[in-house]
């Protein structure tokens, strides 16, 4: 069964500017997603918390601005679902973990100021992986979301909520956290845009942390331009993240339209069948964009990467080592969760028992024992090499090629249920998109075609650091052919 209805989707920056020009109503636009909530969350299960009360006030003082005759930000009146790992004063945020099933933040992420700031309307947090660590949705202590083209898929992960809840047309934007294609794998899915910045251009101050190191917040968007200007206004330096760049990104949307001709891309022929696991059809599907692209005048050639053949062993240390540290403050102390013992100790191990899941625990103890004493060197120092010659090859490859595109996924969705009991396979699902996130480049996945399951297929841009006015312009025309189809 199939949720999705085109026709009844409209963007969220015509939104915006018929809200601010009064044309709309900021409540009239919130009730009908809310109605649309109303009538399929209970298939999907997109959200932890619908903010139904919240969203009415928020909506209803916009109105008033708008009367009085005030200047409202880009996205006004639009209503914006946020994962559930990004703080939100007085408002749950549990990163799907029972640890923090009932804490409540005493502040806003910066993305989330910012989104308030643009006017943007809160309607929810979406549901997700535990700790954002899966790629199916399906680790969630609060059950599984369904992916909306198919309640029997799953929608990827580990956004895979705010991926289905842009799909189900629950909110016309979202956003995700990606640390290995947490962002772009979940869009490939469920046939949205969805999009993996530069590390450091968007702010991760109030993100709940999996790995500091590969951590990048972005935007789900049904349409490339809406994806732009998310992406302007959730970006920007933020002197509470260390890690912020301080220097200024060019406009996302200056010379959207103005195509490809010249460009100069590349192929990253280990992820077109050089890696077991990528399906003939995505591979074929992703030649035929690299053709659209070569029709409109851009020059396509083969490349190599030959690093990303050990990037997803690179990356199943580098990020369980970076979780085990980064989960010690689920201590029963501080805050969350706390179960009783005879001991400190004793509490503490009750407390992370009861309120860790499975694969956050599995991913825990790998990164304790890649960093133990004996087999630093022998693991997470090797794979610290591995993304250094990844580094290296992007640096060689990018000095003669504009950008790049790949695969987004190696599949479409997959049954629910289907790669639950063998990890190994699970994690392949990320072979596509880990090569990003360890050299911190931008990328973006844009639906391109569907697979002969009928479920959608994402093809990937990359492109170097602090390009992605460059991307967003591939990706524009990527979608442009689609929609000429």
């Amino acid at each position: 069964m199939s949720l999705i209805t085109p026709d009844s989707f409209v963007t969220a920056e015509s939104i915006a500017e018929k809200v601010k020009s009064g044309e709309w109503s900021a409540v009239e636009i919130l009730d009908k997603y809310l109605s649309q909530i109303e009538q399929h969350e209970s298939e999907v299960h997109a959200f932890n918390t619908v903010l139904e009360d919240e969203a009415r006030t928020a909506a209803r003082e916009t109105d008033k601005r708008v009367a009085a005759g005030e200047t409202l930000g880009p996205l006004a009146g639009v209503p914006v679902a946020v994962k559930d790992n990004l703080c939100t004063k007085g408002i749950p945020t549990t990163a799907s973990s029972r640890i923090l099933e009932n804490w409540k933040p005493p502040y806003d992420a910066t993305v989330v100021q910012k989104l308030f700031t643009a006017g943007a309307t809160l309607i929810g947090k979406t549901n997700m992986d535990e700790f954002a660590m899966g790629s199916s949705t399906e680790n969630s202590a609060f059950g599984p979301t369904r992916n909306p083209h198919d309640l029997s898929c799953v929608p990827g992960g580990s956004s895979g909520g705010s991926a289905a809840a842009v799909a189900a047309g629950f909110a016309p934007i979202s956003i995700g956290s990606d640390t290995g294609g947490s962002i772009r794998q979940p869009a490939s899915l469920c046939g949205v845009v969805g999009v993996k910045p530069t590390y450091g251009g968007v702010s991760r101050y109030g993100l709940l942390a999996f790995a500091s190191s590969l951590d990048q917040i972005g935007p789900f968007a049904n349409n490339v331009r809406d994806a732009a200007i998310v992406h302007e206004v959730i970006g920007g330096h933020d002197p509470k993240d260390s890690t912020s760049i301080s220097e200024p990104f060019p406009s996302f949307l200056d010379g959207l339209e103005h195509g490809v001709e010249g460009l100069k891309i590349g192929i990253i022929s280990e992820l077109m069948g050089g890696v077991e696991g990528i399906s003939p059809e995505v591979i074929e599907k992703t030649r035929q964009a690299a053709s659209v692209l070569s029709a409109n005048g851009a020059l396509i050639e083969e490349v190599s990467i030959p690093a990303s053949l050990y990037c997803l062993s690179a990356y199943y240390l580098i990020a369980p080592a970076e979780a085990s540290s980064n989960l010690s403050r689920y201590d029963g102390v501080r805050y969350g969760l706390r179960v009783q013992g005879e001991t400190l100790a004793e509490m503490n191990i009750n407390t992370r028992t009861d309120g860790f899941g499975n694969e956050v625990k599995r991913r825990i103890m790998l990164g304790t024992y890649a960093l133990s004493a004996g087999y630093y060197d022998a693991y997470y120092g090797k794979a610290l090499k591995v993304r250094r010659l990844l580094a290296q090859n992007f640096d060689e490859v990018y000095s003669q090629f504009d950008a790049l595109i790949s695969p987004t996924s190696p599949c479409t969705a997959f049954k629910l249920g289907e790669r639950t009991s063998d990890p190994m396979t699970m994690y392949v699902n990320d072979v596509c998109t880990i090569p990003s996130n360890l050299v911190g480049h931008p990328a973006i996945s844009i639906p391109f075609a569907s697979g002969n399951d009928g479920m959608p297929i994402g093809v990937q841009v990359l492109v170097p650091p602090m390009q992605e006015a460059l991307m967003y312009r591939i990706a524009s025309t990527l979608e442009s052919a689609k929609n000429d189809e």
